[in-house]
């Protein structure tokens, strides 16, 4: 039986797509990076893969706003094939820049009209943010959290502050467990929240639990020794907790 295919898309900018593959691959699936003018020309290569992924980076710059290009790209050129990935059931992750594209698509948080519930704005520092973070999972319909309740991981954006459109909209995506991904206070008890995020958010699925987006980079941390303390306080031999995120994918997908 083969193994779960997973397909990582790449556009001028990104820079997370090597370690993303790897991550899958890590994980038990096989991967293929591929650029989005390739599959744009041949998007049934889409078909004969389980999982589409799109990483982090500064697609095409980030010009006019992050992510904003490949997402208009994206809605241009590949609109039937993404709509066709996802009805059949497909897996859609979106890491950071991808969370970015996956929202401005409409792939992911949008009302029955079509109109959008929520958007990623500049942080409130109106700086860059790279660090690491805690964060609290409840999974609920979330394929790629299953299992979890906290993890670490590492956060690099300038525009990652999740705005909803409305205090009503935030309610009911909450209430629908479509944001079972959250920062938490460290082991201190200080906030970790990067960037102001409203109700604290960090991830988001939509209905199903089979498309998610998340702003911090689960693919930085699949082994002990990437992370910057582990030398005396983790395993160089166990998976960092960043790991368990590609494995609930390919196990979904098996």
């Amino acid at each position: 039986m083969l193994a779960p295919r997973a397909l990582v898309l790449r556009a001028p900018g990104t820079n997370c797509d090597h370690e993303t593959a790897h991550a899958f691959e890590r994980a038990g699936g096989l991967a293929r990076r591929i650029h989005v003018r390739a599959l744009a020309e041949r998007p049934g290569i889409a078909d004969d893969h389980q999982i589409l992924c799109i990483p982090g980076g500064f697609s095409y710059g980030d010009d006019v706003a992050s992510g904003r290009i490949l997402a208009l790209e994206l809605v241009t050129r590949l609109a039937d094939m993404l709509q066709r990935f996802r009805d059949r059931g497909g897996l859609v992750l979106g890491i950071c820049n991808g969370f970015q594209v996956l929202l401005q698509t409409g792939l992911l948080l949008t009302d029955p009209a079509g109109q959008r519930q929520a958007t990623l704005a500049h942080n409130h520092s109106g700086r860059y943010v790279d660090r690491w973070v805690r964060l609290r999972c409840q999974p609920g319909n979330c394929v790629f959290l299953q299992g979890l309740t906290e993890i670490e991981l590492p956060v690099a954006h300038a525009e990652g502050r999740f705005v909803a459109r409305s205090p009503a909209d935030l309610e009911h995506l909450s209430a629908g467990g479509q944001l079972p991904l959250r920062y938490s206070p460290d082991a201190a008890g200080r906030p970790t929240n990067p960037n102001g995020s409203v109700a604290d958010v960090a991830g988001a699925c939509d209905a199903s639990g089979r498309v998610f987006g998340l702003m911090p980079h689960p693919e930085r941390f699949i082994a002990a020794t990437q992370h910057p303390a582990w030398h005396g306080r983790l395993d160089p031999d166990t998976a960092g907790s960043g790991l368990a995120v590609f494995i609930n994918a390919v196990r979904a997908t098996a």
